[in-house]
């Protein structure tokens, strides 16, 4: 592996699956795109053949009170999936608790309209970001 590599955020939902990438110096955040989870498994495949990615971080869905609650298991079997098809590659768990919010705060702050901040799939990949911009911050990775 070069010396410059990528991490991939992800942001698993019921429906979408929102991804992030850092620049190659693993400084920042950004976000990608939304996908169904069977596209985002394969653009992660893609994105692992093609840019130099070094670790995958993914949301991991504490309670308020910090406990493992019902979304884990969807978690627990889109990472199982992901194990499968890149069975080489890292895979970081990051508290994703209100990272939601956040990410709706954000598109507030930055002007995006009313409407556009309700699509889950803006949400989603806004919400992958912030999870990987966290784990960069908090790793110092």
């Amino acid at each position: 592996m070069s010396r410059y590599s990528r991490l991939i955020g992800i942001d698993v939902g019921t429906k979408w699956v929102g991804l992030a990438r850092t620049d190659l110096l693993r400084m920042v955040a950004n976000p990608i795109g939304t996908y169904p989870p069977p596209e985002a498994i394969e653009k992660l495949k893609k994105l692992v053949e093609t840019e130099q990615v070094e670790k995958l971080v993914i949301g991991w869905p504490l309670t308020p009170e910090g406990g493992e609650g019902r979304a884990i298991r969807m978690v627990e079997r889109f990472i199982t999936r992901l194990r499968l098809v890149l069975p080489e590659i890292e895979i970081a768990k990051m508290d994703e608790r209100y990272t939601s919010k956040e990410a709706v705060a954000a598109m507030v702050e930055s002007g995006v309209p009313k409407m556009k901040r309700r699509d889950s799939d803006r949400v989603n990949q806004a919400a992958a970001a912030i999870i990987l911009q966290k784990y960069l911050d908090e790793t110092g990775n």
